[in-house]
């Protein structure tokens, strides 16, 4: 297959799949409870950040996340005492705990306090990239997390793939035009998003010769991406569908189940 046929492919799936039926079944169901800015941003972050494994089951767990946080996470994150984040101790999904919710709760209040909330804090700056805004992010966030959290908050300057920040930058700023993503955060461009780089994307990416490096890490998904982008310049993440389309969907992914 030649790159005009692939990027025909492609473009067909990236059309099939980003589409309102994908909600229901993946974790951006989350987010779409909402209208509100800062609950779309605070519960998509909370959604993504438990992102792997089931769907279904990420998606049943960040329902019951939502519910902790009285289903209103914004005032829960500004305004919640530490009697009220006692709340928070039933939560347990896989080794995402009630101790790890809390201290991101922490973490975000002091983001929406004191740093301009999540779109500040993760928009890049005057020559950086979105590694180097996820890197911001963590730094911010470490104060408030016991170390047992750190692992759930991908380290960009370890050279970590960064699927699940990746993935909600999507979410957060890619146009709503597909019914899908909010297009809420304009200071980032979609030409400049990263492709959330997981077992399927980077499996499909080899098939169809995207990706030649072993690796699922942040070097993977910088030349992943480049290739993306000599298709779509503006927007290369909306192949994101497509290469997860052709693996969860399509049978290119072996039926591994899990989320983007």
């Amino acid at each position: 297959m030649n790159d005009s046929e692939l990027k025909e492919l492609l473009d067909a799936k990236a059309y099939q799949y980003e589409s309102p039926a994908f909600i229901a079944a993946d974790p951006i169901s989350i987010p779409h409870r909402y209208t509100r800015k800062e609950d779309i941003e605070i519960s998509g972050f909370l959604a993504a950040t438990i992102a792997w494994g089931n769907r279904k089951a990420i998606v049943k767990n960040a329902e019951a996340m939502m519910l902790l946080l009285n289903d209103m996470p914004y005032e829960f994150v500004t305004e919640a005492t530490e009697s009220d984040l006692a709340q928070l101790q039933s939560f347990v999904y896989r080794t995402f705990q009630q101790d790890d919710l809390a201290g991101m709760v922490r973490g975000l209040r002091d983001i929406y306090a004191n740093h301009g909330g999540l779109e500040s804090v993760l928009t890049p700056r005057n020559g950086e990239n979105v590694g180097d805004a996820f890197a911001r992010f963590r730094r911010l966030m470490l104060p408030h997390l016991s170390e047992r959290t750190y692992k759930h908050i991908a380290n960009y300057e370890s050279g970590a793939a960064c699927k699940r920040l990746n993935m909600y930058l999507r979410w957060m700023v890619r146009s709503a035009r597909g019914g899908v993503d909010f297009g809420l955060w304009h200071g980032i461009k979609p030409s400049q998003l990263m492709l959330p780089l997981d077992v399927h994307t980077a499996q499909v990416g080899r098939q169809f010769g995207l990706l030649q490096r072993k690796q699922n890490d942040w070097r993977a998904v910088e030349e992943i991406t480049a290739r993306l982008r000599s298709f779509d310049p503006n927007d290369p993440i909306r192949y994101d569908f497509a290469l997860f389309g052709l693996g969860i969907f399509d049978g290119l992914g072996k039926g591994i189940e899990t989320s983007k």
